[in-house]
């Protein structure tokens, strides 16, 4: 489990609405971000030149820089640009893949970062880690959360569908995370946060029962709130505990063997739905698969594009992505066979 730094209880300010980009400097004016004004911009690769003419009227002469893509080594280039160049703040605007490099890279510099969201496929817009690529896979590291949060709404209806939808498949884990937790905390004595456990509990019930969608700018607006609510939650406890269980641990574990099968939410929503499979919950059960279903969402590993017997093996595998970490995996310890046969029975039960 990666050490998290703990900074602010909240972000200065959080805004979710359209033109949020082209208001940026209105933001960065507060004092609290920037004395002096001199704040760095840094944009990913896919739609940095649109971003760049976006915030050209508010920012002026700000120096933008372009992170090519989620990796350690962009993120350390990106962090020793901002060391060089003196800057107060660096402003983070694209993807996951863009913003996890921005926090990393503001970290080694040691200066504040604000993020501003153009999509919304996983809770790390907010969240204390860093997800980035390296030589040896993916790693997490643990970063200050942002200084303030913006999500423009006009970049996120660009955004394609799958990703934004995925968005909701990472906010409702958290239930089957939370439970995990509980499972610690009764089994192993681990400590545990009442506050962090509400909070992502909250921001998945505020989208479990909507019946709207992302073509919806009240329902993508609930889903910004609910993942940025679920990264504090991960601040307040000092961990992932709080959003990532044995969901996140077959998620991990897909990540490991089969590399480009999915995205972070669509693979975390399988995952928390087979979790509560084994819990026997079939309550919670249908509710995730019905919310899952009702985004066009992946439910079964074949709809993930894997077979029973790869599904099996990234379950097999998951518990030692997070050492230490105990979820209804580590407490069922189920033998390989065991697994492909609960899988199998996964599949009949919610198979279409």
């Amino acid at each position: 489990m990666p050490i998290l730094a703990r900074m602010l209880p909240a972000p200065l300010t959080m805004e979710v609405r359209r033109g949020a980009i082209a208001q940026l400097g209105s933001l960065l004016a507060d004092s609290r971000v920037a004395t002096s004004g001199r704040v760095a911009v840094a944009v990913g690769a896919g739609q940095g030149d649109r971003i760049a003419s976006v915030i050209a009227p508010s920012l002026g002469e700000a120096q933008v820089f372009r992170v090519p893509d989620g990796s350690v080594d962009a993120a350390v280039s990106l962090g020793a640009d901002l060391r060089k160049g003196a800057y107060e703040a660096v402003v983070g605007i694209g993807g996951g893949k863009t913003i996890d490099a921005t926090k990393y890279a503001a970290s080694l510099a040691g200066i504040p970062m604000v993020a501003v969201a153009t999509n919304l496929s996983h809770d790390g817009i907010c969240s204390p880690v860093a997800s980035l690529t390296h030589d040896g896979g993916k790693g997490t590291f643990g970063v200050p959360m942002p200084l303030a949060i913006m999500v423009d709404l006009d970049f996120v209806h660009d955004a394609p569908p799958s990703l934004v939808r995925s968005g909701v498949g990472d906010v409702v884990s958290n239930l089957s995370a939370i439970e995990d937790w509980q499972l610690g905390n009764a089994e192993r004595g681990e400590p545990i946060d009442g506050l962090a456990c509400a909070m992502a509990r909250t921001a998945a019930e505020a989208l479990i029962g909507r019946n709207d969608s992302i073509e919806s700018d009240a329902f993508l607006t609930v889903l910004a709130e609910a993942l940025i609510l679920s990264g504090m939650s991960m601040v307040i406890a000092g961990s992932s505990r709080p959003s990532s269980g044995g969901d996140h641990e077959i998620l991990h574990a897909v990540d490991q063997l089969f590399p480009g099968t999915s995205n972070h939410g669509e693979l975390a929503g399988v995952g928390a739905a087979f979790c509560f499979f084994l819990r026997e919950d079939s309550r919670r059960l249908n509710q995730v698969v019905d919310c899952l279903r009702g985004h066009e969402l992946p439910v079964t590993p074949v709809d993930l594009g894997l077979t029973v017997e790869q599904f099996t093996e990234a379950v097999m595998l998951a518990p030692s992505t997070r050492p230490g970490r105990y979820t209804i995996l580590e407490h069922l310890r189920l033998s390989e066979p065991e697994i492909r046969d609960r899988v199998e029975d996964y599949v009949r039960a919610v198979g279409r």
